[in-house]
């Protein structure tokens, strides 16, 4: 932290921070009416039943430490780089094993197999890293931090939040109906050729969905798809490719960043071709329980011929890329990386990242929470109190300082 580069990395995003929340959109303008609380099938009972375990396995110290009020903005100061620099929340690495299991016990009740899978073997993939260069303190299989919002409930809002170097889960609740965004996965070596987690091979399902619709396309599709041929210089836009995020959009404090649409429109498609496109959303909502992951993609489907897909980089075996879904209602980023504790100086397919956002408002379930508090008086004075903490805390010193929350038993 005593270098310029991450210095100016962590105060950009305390500046980020301070911008009161808006979600990102493809103009600056948030689209109204595109989400509205319903019942999906979420599986709110089991989440509950892991979260209350999980509560009565904590001191009132780590709840102190860990639980903040469901409408707090402490959701937005999620970062996925290997730097430990929280002074809050419950660290994997320093709690004992029931505890750990406990957390993962509520990650496992509220994703699909898949989602869970995925989200573990990121884990230990991180662990893997830390062999591989020596440094498994700083990149282990737990070093992680996870939080509560609200108080689990079956008709209040509430929501968890995992996150670390490579790893972030942003899970919001409501009645029956959750938002698991802003969602990060990612991987450096992306696969384990030896040692405890061998066999470990990530995002090869993204990878090759997104090749599957991009060959699909006829060579004018292609052009218009195609925003840069490079992944570095070349046609690239100048600043384009960041140092942190590469070529993503959507990474760590980017909550209201404006990202226009660019490359092909699915009003354009074939209905085989739009048919893939939607196999490519599908493998990153495989992640949701069946009933959020059903209203997903009826949801996706709804704004499909809005839906706009982008490239940058070749599309043949051996070659990097990037690419992004973007619609009124979802937000994908899949992009290959140079090395950052490996040697490869450029982007390689063995370092991976995957971002997806819900846009227009509603990441961390902001615009359901909003309307919940619109619609349920009892909410009405209680918001009122966390705006003005908020904005106290927001005018305060800044620089990663902060407010911990308080028994979610009293929020």
């Amino acid at each position: 932290m005593k270098s310029p580069r991450a210095q100016g990395l962590f105060a950009n995003w305390d500046r980020l921070f301070q911008e009161p929340f808006r979600g990102i959109t493809s103009d600056g303008q948030v689209i109204p009416d595109l989400y509205a609380p319903r019942p999906e099938g979420a599986p709110i009972l089991a989440m509950i039943e892991a979260v209350n375990t999980l509560l009565v396995c904590m001191t009132p110290e780590q709840r102190k430490a860990s639980c903040f009020p469901v409408g707090s903005q402490q959701w937005r100061r999620w970062q996925n780089t290997e730097f430990y620099v929280e002074d809050y929340g419950l660290r994997l690495d320093e709690v004992g094993e029931p505890l750990r299991e406990a957390v993962m016990t509520v990650l496992r009740t509220s994703m699909s197999p898949h989602g869970y899978e995925l989200s573990r073997d990121v884990m230990k993939l991180n662990r893997f890293l830390g062999d591989i260069v020596g440094g498994p303190v700083v990149l282990g299989e737990w070093s992680y931090i996870f939080c509560l919002f609200g108080s689990p409930s079956a008709t209040e809002p509430w929501g968890w939040q995992l996150f670390g170097h490579h790893l972030v889960l942003n899970c919001f609740v409501l009645g029956a109906q959750m938002v698991l965004t802003p969602a990060f996965w990612g991987a450096e070596p992306s696969y384990a050729d030896y040692g405890p987690f061998k066999g470990i091979r990530l995002f090869q399902d993204e990878e090759r969905a997104g090749l599957t619709l991009m060959r699909s396309f006829s060579a004018e599709q292609q052009k218009r798809a195609i925003v840069a041929h490079s992944m570095m210089g070349g046609d690239l836009p100048e600043g384009r490719r960041h140092f942190a995020d590469n070529l993503h959009l959507g990474g760590a404090f980017q909550d209201n960043r404006i990202v226009p649409y660019e490359g092909l429109k699915a009003a354009g498609l074939s209905a085989l071709q739009r048919r893939d496109l939607m196999d490519l959303v599908e493998k990153y909502l495989a992640v949701l329980p069946e009933g959020s992951r059903r209203a997903r993609i009826v949801e996706v489907e709804r704004h499909l011929q809005d839906t706009h897909f982008c490239w940058i980089g070749g599309f043949s075996e051996d070659s990097p890329f990037y690419y992004r879904v973007q619609s009124p209602v979802t937000f994908i980023e899949f992009d290959h990386h140079a090395g950052v504790f490996l040697t490869n100086a450029e982007p390689a397919k063995f370092h991976v990242h995957t971002i997806v956002r819900t846009p227009n408002g509603n990441d961390y379930g902001f615009d359901l929470l909003r309307q919940h508090y619109e619609t349920a008086p009892h909410h009405n004075q209680q918001h009122a109190q966390q705006q003005q903490a908020q904005h106290r805390h927001h005018h305060g010193d800044g620089n990663y300082n902060h407010h911990h929350g308080d028994d979610p038993s009293k929020v």
